[in-house]
């Protein structure tokens, strides 16, 4: 059965770091596109960062995390991190790792000129169940 569990979220400091971890298992989810993805309440769900797990990991970020979030992998583990720091108390949010396995979210993107795993979730279909991110001031 295809599993994807989230951990390492916590609370913390204006100003702080943390690394959230996305095991994934029952499915190849290393020929994917996967990625992060976070929901405050009364707010939509907002992709933040993306990699196509196949070859060197290409990345992909929201403008509200590009240069402070970094996603990553782990394939001896299966693993997608994604190292959170200098957080700011708007990135307060539930995290949920997502992953595609239709192929779906492997689209082109003309501003940057390649592909990107697309920070849409609607082509997400394995989710997990995701993970608290409290930052206070």
């Amino acid at each position: 059965q295809a599993r994807l569990v989230e951990s390492g979220g916590g609370s913390v400091q204006v100003g702080g770091s943390l690394r959230l971890s996305c095991a994934a298992s029952g499915y190849p989810f290393n020929t994917s596109c996967m990625g992060w993805f976070r929901q405050s309440p009364g707010e939509k769900r907002e992709g933040i960062a993306t990699i196509y797990r196949p070859g060197g990991g290409s990345t992909y970020y929201s403008t509200s995390v590009k240069g402070r979030f970094t996603i990553s992998q782990d394939n001896a583990k299966d693993t997608v991190y994604l190292q959170m720091n200098n957080l700011k108390p708007e990135d307060t949010a539930t995290y949920y790792c997502a992953a595609d396995s239709r192929g779906g979210s492997w689209v082109y993107d003309g501003r940057e000129g390649r592909f990107v795993c697309a920070l849409g979730d609607d082509g997400y279909n394995y989710w997990g169940q995701g993970t608290q991110v409290t930052v206070s001031s």
